[in-house]
């Protein structure tokens, strides 16, 4: 069992947000389930990850601290995460590679800024493995 539904980021615009996320979810296995205005929600057999319009109409502003981490089949997947990240607007914020300072061991995984400022990471091996 999950406790987690799914989980949201703001994006300034729907369009602008799916130029991104479409290229870097496909990677992963997951792809656009949904385009509804004001988001656009992701998942592969259900929604989990939802990019969306701030709901007071305000500046889209990302969460000092927080970050998005999304489960990767393999290694080669976490690899093609960062490098679509980076080819759609995305900057670095680790690249792949093992993470031994993790609590579970053979961790292997990327971090990135999407273009709006959210931090997001691919993880093989993670904690939900």
């Amino acid at each position: 069992m999950t406790i987690i539904d799914h989980l949201s980021v703001g994006v300034p615009s729907v369009e602008e947000g799916t130029k991104f996320y479409d290229p870097i979810l496909e990677t992963i296995g997951a792809s656009r389930l949904a385009t509804l205005e004001p988001l656009a929600a992701y998942g592969s057999d259900r929604v989990e990850f939802v990019i969306i319009l701030p709901n007071d109409g305000g500046t889209q502003t990302a969460g000092n601290g927080v970050h998005v981490c999304f489960v990767a089949p393999s290694q080669d997947a976490v690899d093609a995460f960062h490098k679509a990240a980076l080819a759609n607007g995305g900057t670095c914020a680790g690249e792949p590679g093992p993470r031994p300072g993790y609590p579970k061991p053979d961790v292997y995984a990327a971090f990135v800024y999407d273009p709006f400022g959210n931090k997001l990471e691919a993880i093989y091996n993670g904690f939900a493995s």
